[in-house]
């Protein structure tokens, strides 16, 4: 699939008008996810027929909506918010995508699945409740250590991340860009 093509199926999903402000919700757009999910797929091969889990799927399920159309075999979207997962699962269905979705919280998070290849997410920035980016990042990387991992510049831990990251070999991607506001 080309870059244009995904990013245009994934501008056509909907999202949540009003996030929750306690969950640190910061809808990714179809830029950012179509690129990410590009890149990790063409560039480094942790996307097309793995297993990927996207850790806090948020209001809409882009990044998981994503890594099905670049061709996962297997894409399981875990959140907190049971209406936040319906709306990702109608998205899902709209582009006719087959995805799991799982209503748990991160931080209790015991995995008993098979092993994941790919960890995505675009975890909270812990502004609200600080730590939480690092409980996403932590249990990302129990899970699986070879991670694509999305995580906003100019946060505060984002240093820390890039230690984590670097010493457990795992990649962080797409750490440069300008993202607060939904994109118009």
């Amino acid at each position: 699939m080309k870059l244009k093509q995904l990013e245009g199926l994934l501008g056509n999903l909907q999202q949540f008008s009003n996030p929750k402000v306690e969950l640190e919700q910061y809808p990714t757009g179809p830029h950012i996810a179509s690129r990410m999910l590009y890149m990790g797929g063409n560039s480094y091969g942790d996307v097309t027929e793995k297993v990927v889990a996207d850790f806090g799927c948020g209001g809409c399920g882009t990044l998981g909506a994503a890594a099905a159309l670049m061709g996962a075999d297997h894409i399981e979207l875990l959140y907190v918010y049971s209406e936040s997962l319906e709306m990702a699962t109608a998205n899902a269905e709209d582009l006719e995508l087959d995805i799991d979705f799982v209503q748990c919280d991160i931080r209790n998070l015991g995995w008993r699945g098979s092993s994941v290849d790919t960890v995505i997410m675009n975890p909270p920035f812990g502004t609200r409740r600080k730590g939480a980016d690092m409980e996403f990042l932590s249990t990302a990387l129990k899970v699986r250590i070879l991670s694509n991992l999305l995580h906003f510049p100019g946060h505060k831990s984002l240093s820390s991340c890039n230690k984590i990251v670097r010493y457990l070999d795992a990649r962080l991607l797409l750490e440069q860009y300008i993202h607060c506001t939904p994109e118009t």
